[in-house]
């Protein structure tokens, strides 16, 4: 299999262990097969029709020769996606010229081991090269990644090509989950609550003209992709805040793609930090979510010795995963 470019009409061929294999840009009628092939291939992490239409083809930084498909047989055997941004993600941010990322790759399994997920990446990197990117980042695209980085026990084939071809860890973050079964509020920080309330704090839903306070708040003080989800939210119900006469903190559930289980994001105003906040929006929002039947909350990433990941250790979430945040720099 030659290596090329990836122009519109560029193609690569060879023959992988089922047959010839063809390199080139995403079509129109490759959906279908590619979630297949992923779902396939990672089976731990499989995807919907739904998920891919709404996080990658609408996606308006969807550019179709940056999703580079192997095909064999007229099926999607493996793809490397490369992405780079052509709007802002959130109002003021900028298109961060210079930086690319590679959100997500994958080799059928029936065709690994003939260097085909290596000729993907390649094509990918050089996709992001075309187009000035001279920092990739494996995985960590806001505001559409699935993973926030390479998970090095599920998928260590791919940390180890990540590797070879440049990438280096910058973070190891861990996912964790915990259970809300039988979920009470601490005595400790029932009487903490009580403290602060009695010094004027508030731990309530956002009314309509709070939301805009919010989102700046949420952008300006952590990420505009903390704002921005803030912002899409469906039910603002799934969303806490601590007042204080100004937005104090927040904690939020339900945000990404409609999973109530799923925990975030969650902030204090760094300048609050070490009055219990977090914990006291921690713990109700734990509540909140039993009360609407469910059983567990998880997220995707915090630093394990952090002190959110200490505060989340102590409230009886359990480290689930881990992952390597990846970035490969021009020489």
């Amino acid at each position: 299999m030659a290596d090329t470019g990836t122009g519109a009409t560029t193609t690569a061929r060879g023959r992988g262990p089922q047959g010839a294999v063809t390199l080139r840009g995403f079509a129109a009628g490759d959906e279908a097969s590619l979630v297949e092939a992923w779902n396939e291939s990672a089976q731990a992490d499989p995807v919907t029709p739904a998920w891919f239409r709404d996080c990658v083809l609408l996606d308006p930084n969807f550019d179709p020769e940056g999703l580079r498909v192997a095909v064999a047989g007229g099926r999607v055997v493996g793809c490397a996606y490369a992405v780079r941004r052509l709007v802002p993600l959130a109002p003021g941010t900028g298109l961060e010229p210079g930086s690319g990322w590679i959100p997500f790759f994958f080799v059928a399994p029936g065709h690994r081991r003939a260097g085909l997920g290596r000729r993907l990446l390649g094509e990918a990197l050089r996709f992001l090269d075309e187009h000035g990117a001279t920092r990739v980042e494996f995985a960590s695209y806001t505001p559409h990644y699935l993973l926030p980085g390479a998970d090095p026990a599920l998928y260590p084939g791919a940390l180890r090509l990540l590797g070879a071809l440049g990438f280096e860890t910058v973070s190891t973050p861990v996912a964790m989950d915990g259970s809300l079964v039988g979920h009470r509020e601490p005595d400790d920080v029932r009487a903490l609550r009580a403290i602060r309330e009695s010094e004027g704090y508030a731990f309530r839903p956002p009314r309509d003209g709070e939301l805009p306070e919010l989102i700046r708040f949420a952008a300006q003080s952590f990420n505009p992709d903390w704002g921005e989800a803030i912002r899409r939210h469906p039910d603002p119900r799934r969303i806490l805040v601590a007042w204080n006469g100004r937005v104090a903190g927040f904690a939020v559930y339900g945000a990404y793609r409609g999973v109530a289980e799923r925990f975030g994001p969650f902030g204090v105003d760094p300048a609050l930090r070490g009055t219990g906040l977090g914990k006291i929006l921690l713990h109700l929002t734990m509540a909140r979510m039993r009360a609407e039947g469910l059983h567990s909350a998880w997220f995707l990433w915090t630093g394990e010795t952090s002190p959110a990941g200490r505060l989340y250790a102590a409230a009886g979430y359990r480290v689930t995963r881990r992952f390597h945040v990846m970035r490969r720099t021009a020489p």
